[in-house]
């Protein structure tokens, strides 16, 4: 019998329903529906904004309280803990948070608004094809097309880095190690 389900926010489960035993265990399995409304909440995520932070209120906080008698005669760990909450209320008070959206992270250098719709475009009829909505040859031109103007962008950024490496040498070296990142997990395009 199900005793309990643990969640870290109310109503982001439902329709919990037992489903028998996995196999020759005496453990049940458990059906839920993970709730949209409630998901959708749960990813705003915050961030702290450094750029708008006060560090002079920050130091001067932090450099009123006398350390010698807060701390005095206690262990690390008391130390510690009273150090941190002291750094957190500063914080507080001095650094603004923003949310954090996924929406706004940067792409990569060669993508702009025009290559992005044909790399979305490649994508709905993949979706299409794979769906047996579109055939093939319908489905081969807006990928080849897709595939050769991302293909261009690619090579018209990397011959102006490597044109102007010597300028701007800080600029080259971001955009290698950034494709040497993206090598790890992502397919070529």
């Amino acid at each position: 019998m199900l005793d309990l389900i643990l969640t870290n926010k109310e109503g982001l489960v439902g329709d919990i329903k037992l489903k028998g035993s996995l196999g020759c265990s005496n453990h049940e399995m458990v059906e839920f529906r993970i709730l949209r409304a409630a998901r959708r909440a749960l990813s705003k995520l915050t961030t702290l904004d450094f750029s708008r932070a006060d560090f002079g209120l920050f130091r001067d906080l932090l450099g009123r309280i006398p350390w010698d008698k807060a701390l005095e005669g206690r262990g690390a760990q008391d130390s510690w803990l009273i150090f941190k909450g002291h750094l957190l209320q500063a914080q507080e008070r001095c650094i603004p948070t923003k949310r954090k959206s996924s929406k706004n992270t940067k792409g990569p250098p060669w993508m702009n608004k025009e290559l992005l719709g044909k790399v979305k475009q490649k994508k709905e009829a993949y979706r299409g094809w794979k769906q047996g909505q579109v055939a093939w040859e319908e489905y081969r031109e807006p990928v080849r097309a897709g595939r050769e103007q991302v293909r261009k962008a690619k090579a018209l950024i990397e011959i102006s880095l490597a044109r102007d490496v010597k300028d701007n040498k800080e600029s080259f070296y971001r955009y290698v190690s950034d494709e040497d990142e993206g090598k790890c997990g992502s397919p070529p395009e």
